[in-house]
């Protein structure tokens, strides 16, 4: 039986798929391994949200090939698809599948012969436009990522995301509660619903046939999921229907994640967001005055080119006065073919270090607040398999990471607790009620 290992780069979609290609290898007989595990294959999932994108690419083949030397190493996802013919000069390199190709990549292996070149499969990304792929990630994690949505319409400045995942499209709300079923099965107690513009489901053949509130309606309604939490969602796409539903809902937690990207209106405009800072406060603003305890985390970029000191200063005031709990923060990055690759005004790179600095640790102190507003608390808890330290971990509803002492009895059990107290490193410690 050959072995199959894979290393995922970037987001939740990309876990999802990885998840289902590895069940495809299983279906034809292959055996998935660890990473370390010197496999026959090796499928590297690829991200192009940074330009860090080449260089964790080569050093993952190193890194695969210093565990198996003869193995057959295959690049898919966006990087893969916006690059494969830099791709394919990585030495050790074998394949290299495009956004269109990555679900076929079973029957693109029918040897394991290294050629002295990669070979590459790879479409015009309008090959995908209309062809939605339903992936979802079992048996890796407490959690399940389901991917209900791909690709995006928006034509932000700084994004490659449309040219590597193409035209916004989406699975039927059926097929979605079909998934969702089969994950039930599994034991699974917790959905993330993913997509790369979630909250623009309901696209598909290029029309709009449902909104994303009929789909989240459809799934509360499941028996069995004790959890769904939304992934990602844009600011002018979450409505204040959603932001109602969530609250009345047992099954949809109380955490959203909404991408701002900046606090200036002036760089929002560069970016060509759909939205202005105006429009986030009002969304914060309902969240928290129907869910007070509501996780929110922010996506936020520095370095944006035209973000003077004053336009930074006014995104970490905008954010420090914002009722959120969290940041993601990115460094500004140029990437290829995007409008802000050419815009005058670049950020020097040590700018861009001190302000991703300064706002990593305005998020620290964002996430404490936070924490320490819900100690003394009762919560549901959701235990993690996982073991640091003699520990193990899960998350409360509304996102609180705690600690527990690790028992194997309540891996992936919901337990009720109260949060008693922060340790030192930022993880909440509880007591235990049932």
């Amino acid at each position: 039986m050959k072995k199959v290992a894979f290393y995922t780069l970037g987001c939740k979609l990309n876990f999802s798929e990885t998840s289902t290609i590895g069940r495809q290898f299983a279906d034809a007989g292959y055996e998935v391994v660890n990473f370390t595990d010197s496999a026959d294959v090796y499928v590297i999932n690829t991200c192009s949200v940074t330009d860090h994108a080449d260089k964790k690419c080569r050093k993952v083949v190193k890194e695969a090939l210093k565990y198996s030397p003869n193995a057959y190493i295959t690049i898919v996802g966006c990087y893969a698809q916006l690059k494969p013919t830099e791709i394919a000069e990585i030495e050790g390199v074998d394949m290299v599948l495009g956004a269109a190709e990555k679900f076929r990549i079973v029957e693109f292996i029918s040897d394991f012969t290294k050629k002295p070149k990669a070979v590459i499969h790879q479409q015009d990304i309008e090959k995908v436009n209309h062809n939605f792929i339903a992936s979802h990630s079992i048996g890796d994690r407490t959690r399940t990522f389901l991917k209900v949505q791909d690709g995006c319409d928006y034509p932000c400045t700084y994004c490659t995301i449309p040219l590597a995942r193409g035209a916004s499209r989406s699975d039927t709300i059926e097929n979605v509660l079909l998934k969702v079923q089969q994950v039930v099965e599994s034991g699974v107690k917790e959905v993330v619903l993913t997509g790369v513009n979630l909250g623009d489901f309901g696209i598909r053949e290029g029309e709009r046939k449902d909104k994303f509130i009929d789909l989240i309606t459809a799934l509360d309604k499941v028996e069995g999921i004790q959890r769904y939490r939304i992934s990602s969602i844009e600011p002018n796409l979450l409505s204040n229907e959603v932001i109602d539903f969530v609250s009345k809902s047992i099954k949809f937690v109380p955490h959203f994640h909404i991408p701002l990207q900046s606090g200036s209106n002036k760089i929002l405009g560069l970016m060509k967001r759909r939205y202005q800072r105006e429009l986030y406060v009002d969304r914060v603003a309902k969240i928290k005055q129907l869910m007070p305890n509501c996780c929110i985390g922010v996506d936020v970029i520095v370095g944006f080119p035209g973000e003077t000191e004053e336009d930074f200063l006014e995104t970490y005031q905008f954010l420090n006065e914002l009722d959120v709990s969290y940041l993601h923060v990115f460094t500004y990055s140029e990437r290829e073919q995007t409008e802000a690759a050419n815009m005058k005004g670049k950020v020097a790179g040590a700018k861009r270090f001190d302000r991703n600095k300064m706002l990593h640790i305005l998020s620290d102190k964002k996430r404490r607040a936070f924490y320490e507003s819900q100690i003394g608390s009762q919560q549901e808890v959701l235990f993690e398999d996982d073991l640091k330290n003699g520990f193990m971990h899960g998350f409360t509803r509304n996102y609180v990471k705690v600690r527990a002492k690790y028992d194997p009895v309540m891996v992936n059990d919901v337990k009720q607790v109260k949060l008693v107290s922060i340790t030192s490193d930022g993880e909440v410690e509880i007591e235990e009620l049932n």
